[in-house]
């Protein structure tokens, strides 16, 4: 399955999901010859980067998208730390599980996760990230964050009009998902528009808070600021109006029903979607089917839509629909 089910914000849209998820994915059935491929009820094992918005809708779809492929999930979390990702790791390789689905929290652990499920015969599939060399990996969905973060940068491109003006950035956690956000965006900023700060608000609406606090005291002119999630963009959009800079404009990522609303009222200005429920249902689904033997993208990706007031209403569903 090559194509994740887009779940769209539309009348019908979790009956009709609950059709797509539940169909065209299932173990029972499809062509192609296994050769080797893995028999028997499959246990996958996820390991999670984190608590954000992000990470639980992750789960809930990574488990939703398994249950309807009848198998079996062992969960765990690294709470952004890579020395726990690789303790999970070798918990989830104790387990015997038939395949490690990981969202890391440092690409420079990947190295090192991988090697641990190579050594013990566990194919790994990865969200997120995706190594130079792929030959090590079962696959991959990846987000294309730079592009999501170019993104952003065009809507202020657009919005500025050519003018002058100053910009702020804050980041994720350093490494991983953030550097690559980050360097997406700053990259596409016209050479009129000048990034005055740049700190990293670690994924923490409180640390975003007191970032965004200084941000602008520091810089009173500001005109943007790029927020790494829309949980941070929340608390930086608070500091500011209380600040009284109620003008900086927000651009951010995610797409929740919670930021589609800050869309609507202007308290973020733009935001882009990189829908969850497409990313974990796609993990999943592909990575059967490669342990199968059947055919499957090896590295596919998550399909990233800026999202202004204009089209928030037709915006895909961040989270998957309750099913269960």
């Amino acid at each position: 399955m090559s194509e994740p089910a887009r779940f769209r914000r539309t009348p019908a849209a979790t009956a009709l999901s609950m059709v797509l998820l539940l169909s065209g994915c299932g173990l029972v059935s499809g062509d192609g010859d296994t050769g080797a491929a893995v028999q028997g009820t499959l246990t996958l094992g996820f390991v999670n980067g984190g608590t954000t918005k992000f990470h639980t809708c992750l789960e809930e779809s990574v488990e939703q998208a398994t249950r309807s492929n009848f198998a079996r999930i062992r969960t765990a979390n690294s709470h952004q730390k890579a020395g726990t990702e690789l303790t999970n790791i070798d918990d989830m390789i104790a387990a015997k599980v038939s395949a490690l689905i990981v969202q890391t929290v440092d690409v420079k652990a990947l190295a090192d996760d991988i090697a641990r499920a190579r050594s013990a015969d566990i194919p790994i599939f990865l969200i997120s990230v995706v190594p130079a060399d792929t030959s090590h990996i079962l696959g991959a969905v990846v987000v294309d964050l730079k592009k999501v973060g170019g993104l952003d940068a065009d809507w202020i491109e657009q919005d500025a009009g050519g003018k002058d003006v100053q910009v702020g950035v804050v980041a994720g956690a350093p490494g991983a998902a953030s550097d690559l956000l980050v360097g997406g965006f700053t990259a596409e900023l016209p050479t009129s528009a000048k990034v005055v700060a740049n700190q990293p608000g670690m994924f923490d609406p409180v640390k975003a808070g007191l970032v965004a606090e200084g941000m602008i005291e520091a810089h009173p002119d500001l005109d943007y600021a790029f927020v790494a999630n829309e949980e941070m963009g929340f608390a930086v959009r608070k500091a500011f109006d209380t600040a009284g800079a109620k003008s900086v404009k927000i651009v951010t990522v995610n797409g929740t029903d919670e930021g589609l609303k800050a869309l609507k009222d202007g308290r973020f200005a733009a935001t882009v979607s990189n829908s969850v429920a497409d990313t974990g249902e796609l993990a999943v689904s592909n990575a059967i089917d490669l342990l199968r033997g059947r055919k499957a993208e090896k590295i596919a990706k998550t399909p990233a839509e800026l999202i202004t007031k204009d089209n928030a209403d037709t915006a895909p569903l961040y989270c998957p629909p309750d099913l269960y």
